[in-house]
């Protein structure tokens, strides 16, 4: 045995320089011959397709109809035996083998099919038959190369494990992980998901902008630029809300907008700075109608992608087709702490900073009890949120958009979804009182002018829009990304994002 062949014995490594400059020697033939990179070739079938239609047919009954194929893909596999050659072409749909030989596909199109690489993209046109060992096969009659492919795939081609190549290089994932275009094809059908229930009950779909004089409807950091038509700053937008809102003014009493919103914070394996959420607002309706809309839809979109509302998440089973559990924030807290804590001690600002500070939690002197209650429900108790479970009764400090609870105007009418420990939705009755709303956002422009990067600026144009009327309105925000992370099993958001942000390369 050659010492290079022991088993365990590493290949050697491969020069990809030489590769690539062999197969632009390749090209270089092709273009003097005048066949380089033709654009008249039609396909007609799909890998996939014809599996479905013929796989199951007797090879008898197949030759006999003489089913004809124009196929094309992506070369993934080559195999030359002399006078015949086999190969497996990739689309979109699937894999498909494909025979060549010098008696059916002639001497001079075997003899160029030799000479081409793995990655190539090829079409052909032939008949189906099945080999001896069954598989259904196209047999080139004509077999032409379409694009010369200039680099090799990776030398493992039937998968790509560089996490970071796999981000940056998305078409080199697509090209050969067949997860990879499984999880995207899942999002599209969630997408496609919402719509159609959306559609089916009568809300209309819209559009807002994503550049904004004043970037509003959720509490975080925008990314800035300029628009040097007018000489005026812009925001990437944070949310659509205050827009949306202001179609329900006008009299759009049913909207939504699946939007790709920016927010100019951290990166990490549920956070992406730029993100996609699917908004609605219903006029005369309450947080209670949005709780149950927000729940319809997450069953819906896992029934409709997967099949099925039994998923698994990393090692844990979630259960989306039975009821959504709901806890007040204070429940979520009293729940998972070590002892037992009043309701009244989760409203004492001196109580809640003495447990944040015996968890090592930071906070500021001008942050008042709602803030540090939040804190500490998301030290103590979001973790422990695997189940879908809706929390209710958001403090009025943290809501800026929301309606006060009647009777208790130190919450809010507010909810957030969570599965697996994931915001996966936001929502609330929409704050309508002009003059309440005017406070809040006096309230956060001086958090801003107090050094808050993320708090909200005054909007006066939402403000006057207010004065016109909002009727009673409810609203939510539900995060396709992270739907998407939970229904496909994906650890990290940039599994579920096509282009992930990165760092340039060295």
């Amino acid at each position: 045995m050659d010492e290079k062949n022991k088993p365990g014995t590493e290949p050697a490594p491969v020069d990809e320089n030489k590769i690539i400059a062999e197969r632009r020697a390749k090209l270089a033939k092709l273009r003097q011959a005048g066949g380089a990179y033709p654009n008249d070739f039609t396909r007609s079938d799909l890998a996939a397709r014809l599996d479905e239609k013929w796989g199951e047919t007797e090879t008898e009954a197949l030759d006999k109809q003489q089913v004809a194929a124009t196929i094309s893909g992506r070369l993934m596999l080559k195999r030359v035996m002399g006078k015949a050659s086999f190969g497996v072409l990739q689309d979109h749909s699937g894999r498909i083998q494909i025979y060549v030989s010098d008696d059916h596909s002639g001497k001079a199109g075997h003899a160029a099919y030799k000479h081409w690489d793995i990655g190539d993209i090829v079409g052909v046109t032939g008949f189906l038959f099945r080999t001896r060992t069954g598989e259904l096969t196209v047999r080139a009659h004509d077999i032409r190369l379409l694009t010369k492919a200039l680099r090799p795939l990776p030398e493992k081609f039937h998968g790509l494990a560089d996490q970071e190549l796999r981000y940056r290089q998305r078409y080199l994932d697509l090209l050969v992980n067949e997860r990879s275009r499984w999880v995207f094809a899942v999002r599209s059908r969630v997408v496609q998901a919402i719509r159609g229930y959306m559609s089916r009950t009568n809300y209309l779909e819209v559009e807002t902008p994503m550049l904004q004089p004043i970037p509003g409807g959720a509490v975080a950091r925008p990314f800035r630029t300029h628009h040097n038509a007018l000489d005026m700053p812009l925001f990437l937008r944070i949310a659509p809300e205050l827009y949306l809102k202001r179609l329900v003014v006008g009299g759009m009493e049913k909207v939504y907008e699946i939007n790709r919103s920016f927010r100019n914070e951290g990166i990490s394996t549920r956070h992406n700075p730029e993100f996609t959420m699917m908004e609605v607002y219903c006029a005369y309706t309450n947080h209670t109608y949005m709780i149950a809309l927000m729940e319809e839809l997450v069953r819906h979109a896992a029934k409709h992608a997967l099949g099925t509302t039994q998923v698994d998440y990393q090692g844990r089973a979630l259960d989306f087709g039975k009821r959504f559990a709901q806890l007040t924030m204070p429940q979520a807290i009293q729940k998972h702490a070590p002892e037992h804590w009043s309701e009244a001690q989760l409203r004492d600002r001196e109580f809640l900073a003495a447990k944040l500070q015996g968890l090592g939690v930071e906070f500021g002197d001008e942050q008042g009890w709602g803030a540090l209650q939040l804190m500490l429900f998301e030290a103590l108790a979001e973790k422990h949120l695997v189940e879908p479970t809706f929390i209710l009764d958001f403090p009025a400090e943290v809501s800026p958009l929301a309606r006060r609870k009647d009777g208790d105007p130190e919450v809010t009418e507010r909810f957030e979804l969570f599965i697996d420990a994931k915001e996966i939705a936001n929502g609330f009755s929409e704050l309508n009182d002009p003059e309440d709303q005017a406070e809040r956002f006096l309230h956060q422009a001086r958090k801003k002018d107090a050094g808050d990067q993320e708090a909200m600026y005054y909007d006066a144009d939402y403000i006057r829009a207010l004065e016109y009327g909002l009727p009673p309105t409810s609203g939510a925000g539900l995060g396709i990304d992270r739907l998407v992370m939970l229904l496909t099993d994906s650890p990290s958001i940039r599994d579920v994002i096509l282009f992930p942000h990165m760092r340039p390369e060295a």
